[in-house]
């Protein structure tokens, strides 16, 4: 793998339901996690890495996506967001809006 441009990192943390803090996991990391990952490869994107991690600390804006260079948390992302990310974010250059994470998160 060729030293990558971009670094997805998509939180994969779990706790027991219930727990006051949550968790990406019962909010559908894992279905965002594999929708990056097949858009990265349907767009031949071998300059991006992407990792599941543990927690990236603002669980109630769960499911998150951290994007380096620039440190840009998305929050609440859902699958059917992965590749408008990838589009604006790691193919134009531009933050997408609409999953940015609160500033006061953030």
């Amino acid at each position: 793998m060729p030293k990558p441009d971009h670094h997805i990192f998509i939180c994969a943390q779990n706790r027991q339901p219930g727990h006051p803090r949550g968790s990406c996991a019962q909010k559908g990391c894992a279905d965002v996690f594999n929708a990056f990952s097949k858009i990265l490869i349907q767009k031949n994107l071998q300059n991006v890495a992407l990792t599941q991690t543990g927690c990236l600390g603002p669980c109630q804006t769960g499911s998150n996506v951290l994007i380096y260079p620039g440190g840009t948390m998305y929050g609440s992302v859902e699958a059917e967001d992965a590749e408008k990310i990838i589009d604006q974010h790691i193919i134009d250059g531009k933050l997408y809006s609409d999953k940015l994470a609160p500033e006061e998160f953030w």
